[in-house]
């Protein structure tokens, strides 16, 4: 099994990069800084289960997630994960600014 950890490495890093990629290049410069700025923060943890979350996450129309991210409208029941809302407690503490 031991021989197989290189590749494994190599392909959840690959995974990370190509989440921080799409993170940054949403659509919008509000949407690139709000949810770019969580995944340049916590790249280097993120495991299979929590990118699994963050891409369906990224899968949201980036209208709706700039609204729900900034507060101009409440969150969809229906998209309400806990890694929405890990992202909305980062904007919300001032984390979208730092990148």
């Amino acid at each position: 099994m031991t021989c197989d950890a290189p590749h494994d490495d190599s392909a959840i890093e690959h995974r990370r990069r190509r989440l921080l990629f799409r993170a940054t290049h949403r659509g919008t410069k509000e949407n690139d800084i709000m949810i770019g700025g969580f995944v340049a923060g916590r790249l280097d943890t993120l495991g299979h289960a929590e990118m699994d979350a963050l891409e369906a996450v990224m899968e949201l129309p980036d209208t709706d997630l700039a609204d729900w991210l900034t507060g101009r409208r409440p969150l969809d029941p229906a998209a309400d994960t806990p890694m929405l809302r890990e992202i909305m407690t980062h904007v919300a503490a001032g984390g979208a600014h730092r990148r």
